[in-house]
């Protein structure tokens, strides 16, 4: 049978078909030479990505070792959006694993990427869960989550770490840039179903952070927090803070604050749980203050210890203000001024010595200026110069009023009256070391200043001792050490500026054992009730400290 073409069908057949090829031609040549590098560029991305490779953190250790802030392998769980086909069930099934809102899920899942977080630092048995699902889009990276073994220990001095593992808080915020480390970079191929197949060679592997090795003494810190939070539950105190210095080095042993929190889980607490009151609380000391009255009298000359004071029987008039002591003394020596915390007497020791060397000793000590001990939030307290001082200051200032303080500042100054007279400055790290400990950085012991003679520091040593022996202090004598140190109770102020008579600041300063001083702790107790003096609240605690952390340290030795 022969076959007929129509000449008119076949042309626009052919014709059709010569159109199409030219347009698929000119398709073939725009995407070649001008998309070309749009889609190698989309081919790229949808087979392989670029992967952030995060350091471990540094660890926090204290002075022997023994781990303060560590790292824990957790799994952060990330989605691929296109390859999602079922947002809704998706969020259904992560909302019952996880607990996470549907409608987080869905927007996350809903965004124009190739990745997206939805659940960071999950543990090894949440990870698996979602595994077994087999829910596709879904994929895993591994991190580390920052972990605290000893949970509440010294957390306002450690600080904390957030979910990037930035540091917040405390030592960890402070030292971050030695901890933090430098993260890596690689690349992750993916089959044509985007499954992760295999990392590519290592581009850049990440730099692990430094550790910190403190001077801490994890064991001193338990001794300080369990005595300290006694007494703040006892005396229903609205705060409470406590020092422990190694006299001879400066070296921060222990310090403390309450109320508290769980580094584990800060976000559950206050934020003035999480205040290092410690350093960055400055309060009227009251009579502690008078070491530094005392000091000054001495080191000049202008006093000895045997010399006597009439103490006016209890009222004494400065200026236009009336000056009380607790109890009416009439003529007293010098040393049982300080004894028995005579307002009265101090004041007429300093109007004898001029303001201006209760100033300039009260510098020489450490206070109105930071201690530098190297912690966020740190403040110098008040001291005004004696150019701004009242009528009234020179019975004031004298016994610690006017002035504020804080607590790493008084036992600084209270080691240095142990010391012969020489003020360390304080530190709480004592190197920065790396994987191998090899040791990057170090923090040695420095000398300061000579606050006073050694013959008035041991005189002074010799008046402190009085002070526990016979004076306001003897709910801190111990039957096992002998120990020094000096009373205080603050009046707060009120709204109205007037001092208070129903808020107050107990404190107690002191140093162990009085033959050879090796520790020097300071005790500040805010707003106890019902009992408020310094020599109630505070000198038993001091007590208890130093007899146990003596007793540890001489265990250590043998």
């Amino acid at each position: 049978m022969q076959l007929k073409i129509k000449p008119l069908r076949f042309s626009v057949v052919l014709i059709f078909s010569i159109g199409l090829l030219f347009i698929f031609l000119a398709q073939l040549i725009f995407m070649q030479f001008f998309r070309s590098s749009f889609l190698l560029k989309l081919a790229s991305k949808q087979h392989n990505y670029f992967l952030q490779l995060p350091p471990d953190r540094g660890a926090i250790y204290d002075r022997y070792m023994r781990p303060m802030a560590v790292n824990v392998s957790t799994f952060s769980l990330y989605a691929i959006p296109p390859q999602v086909k079922n947002k809704e069930a998706l969020a259904e099934h992560l909302n019952s694993l996880l607990g996470l809102d549907k409608n987080f899920i869905i927007e996350r899942l809903s965004r124009k990427k190739q990745f997206v977080w939805l659940a960071r630092k999950l543990d090894w048995e949440i990870m698996e869960k979602i595994k077994a699902q087999d829910l596709a889009g879904l994929g895993f990276i591994r991190e580390s989550r920052r972990s605290y073994p000893n949970s509440k220990l010294a957390s306002q001095l450690i600080g904390f770490a957030g979910l990037d593992n930035v540091g917040l808080d405390g030592l960890e915020m402070q030292y971050d840039s030695y901890l933090k480390g430098e993260p890596g970079w690689t690349f992750v191929l993916r089959d044509a179903r985007r499954r992760d197949l295999a990392l590519q060679d290592v581009l850049q592997p990440p730099v692990d952070g430094y550790s910190l090795v403190l001077t801490i003494d994890e064991i001193v810190q338990y001794i300080a927090e369990r005595e300290i939070d006694k007494i703040y539950q006892k005396y229903n105190a609205k705060g409470a803070s406590i020092v422990v210095l190694d006299i001879k080095t400066g070296e921060v042993l222990a310090m403390a604050s309450r109320p508290t929190f769980d580094l584990n889980d800060p976000s559950a607490y206050s934020l003035e749980s999480r205040r290092n009151r410690a350093v960055t609380d400055f309060f009227e000391p009251g009579s502690v203050f008078k070491i530094v009255t005392a000091t000054a009298a001495l080191n000049e000359g202008k006093f000895s210890p045997q010399d006597k004071i009439f103490c006016e029987n209890g009222k004494y008039r400065v200026a236009n203000h009336t000056l009380h002591d607790v109890h009416p003394y009439g003529l007293l020596e010098f040393r049982e001024v300080i004894i028995q915390s005579s307002n009265i007497g101090t004041t007429k020791i300093a109007q004898k010595i001029g303001g201006a060397a209760v100033y300039d000793y009260a510098k020489t000590f450490g206070f109105g200026s930071v201690t530098s001990v190297g912690l966020p939030g740190e403040v110098g307290g008040v001291l005004k110069p004696v150019s701004t001082w009242s009528k009234t200051s020179i019975g004031a200032v004298p016994i610690g009023q006017e002035v504020c303080v804080t607590t790493l500042q008084l036992a600084a100054a209270v080691s240095a009256i142990a010391n012969n007279g020489t003020y360390m400055k304080p530190y709480v790290v004592r190197a920065v070391i790396d994987k191998k400990g090899e040791v990057i950085k170090s923090f040695d012991p420095q000398s300061l200043r000579q606050v006073m003679t050694e013959e008035t520091s041991k005189t002074m040593r010799d008046i402190l001792a009085a002070v526990v022996e016979s004076g306001t202090g003897k709910l801190a004598q111990s039957r096992l050490f002998k120990f020094a140190g000096k009373t205080g109770t603050g009046q707060k102020i009120d709204p109205n500026g007037a001092f208070s008579h129903t808020k107050f600041t107990a404190s107690f300063i002191g140093f162990a054992p009085v033959e050879d001083p090796q520790i020097a702790i300071a005790v500040i107790v805010d707003e106890p009730r019902p009992y408020y003096y310094g020599g109630v609240v505070s000198a038993p605690a001091f007590k208890l400290v130093a007899e146990d952390v003596l007793k540890y340290r001489q265990a250590n030795e043998n």
